[in-house]
């Protein structure tokens, strides 16, 4: 897996202070994309074993509230297993909450082994491809109202979506 960026203090994307890794790699095309260097599979960086400890370390701090994972696409890093690992050590080294941003609905991503794998380790999803016509500056942690912000754990358990109350 590549990483186009990693943000150690990030109050944006999630609530409270967050370290947000921005992960290479993006097969949709959502029209407005920021972030549309971050399509490239290869962009940035190669997330390795010293570049992984140091980013435990650091979000181990009781300064920081959770880890944000953006993209790129998060849920196209399924070539390989470096994502589903990565969230599964943040887990159980650090126990710290995890925000994950998708193009992709909730609904599409249970559907696919590998994608469900990586959404059951994390604890909210921002879903849903951003779309222009429906951008609204005034949403917390979103970019258009479309996307939804959605408890995790309690949709699984529940088999429905239950939403995130912010």
């Amino acid at each position: 897996m590549y990483y186009s960026q990693i943000r150690n203090y990030d109050t944006a994307n999630g609530v409270g202070i967050r370290t947000t890794l921005f992960v290479s790699g993006c097969t949709r095309s959502c029209e407005g994309c920021f972030n549309e260097e971050y399509k490239n599979f290869r962009n940035g960086l190669l997330w390795d074993k010293e570049t992984e400890t140091k980013f435990l370390k650091h979000i181990s701090s009781p300064n920081i509230n959770g880890v944000s994972i953006l993209g790129g696409e998060p849920f196209d890093q399924i070539r390989d297993n470096s994502l589903v690992n990565l969230i599964q050590h943040i887990k159980f080294e650090t126990n710290k909450n995890i925000w994950i941003y998708s193009g992709y609905v909730f609904e599409d991503i249970i559907k696919n082994p590998k994608r469900k794998a990586i959404l059951k380790g994390c604890d909210i999803l921002v879903d849903g491809p951003f779309e222009k016509t429906l951008k609204d500056a005034r949403l917390s942690f979103r970019g258009s109202s479309n996307q939804r912000i959605i408890d995790i754990q309690k949709s699984l358990i529940q088999n429905l979506i239950v939403l995130y109350d912010i």
